[in-house]
């Protein structure tokens, strides 16, 4: 049964897009899914968290959303600093959730960076502060969720 149809684009560029999918996802039990990312094979279990009466043992759908916006950025950093000669190897990061009710949603995510000693350029800290604000998950959460950044350089 299928409960939400969207019309399909006429956009010819979009219909062009891969359509296979990705990944394979099985609800096991006890509020827990098993994610399989179908390239490598890597598994991904989920966990309700405790207070939406899981257990909390691994991540939470929520937590890989928060998780993956700042493993977002600094992939794209990472990309940026090969392309324009800066390094961020070794850079840590630090990821904070945080949870709203009614509706039940991600209120805010912060994230703090700590960058290693490197001679950063003006240009490349521009860079780096742009990147943090515009990653492909940056884009794509809701207007709503507030994403606070902050980057920390020796």
């Amino acid at each position: 049964m299928e409960l939400h149809s969207l019309p399909r684009p006429n956009n010819l560029f979009l219909s062009k897009i891969r359509t296979m999918h990705s990944f394979n996802i099985r609800y096991t039990t006890e509020l827990r899914t098993e994610m399989t990312h179908l390239q490598s094979g890597t598994i991904v279990v989920t966990d309700a968290p405790v207070d939406n009466k899981g257990k909390g043992e691994t991540f939470s759908p929520t937590d890989l959303v928060a998780s993956s916006l700042c493993s977002c950025m600094m992939t794209i950093m990472g990309i940026s600093g090969r392309e324009h000669g800066f390094s961020i190897d070794g850079a840590e990061a630090k990821v904070t959730k945080v949870m709203a009710s009614d509706p039940r949603r991600i209120a805010e995510v912060i994230i703090e960076i700590d960058f290693p000693d490197f001679p950063y350029t003006e240009r490349h800290l521009r860079i780096i502060e742009h990147i943090s604000r515009n990653c492909p998950v940056a884009l794509s959460l809701h207007p709503d969720l507030k994403q606070t950044i902050k980057l920390n350089f020796k």
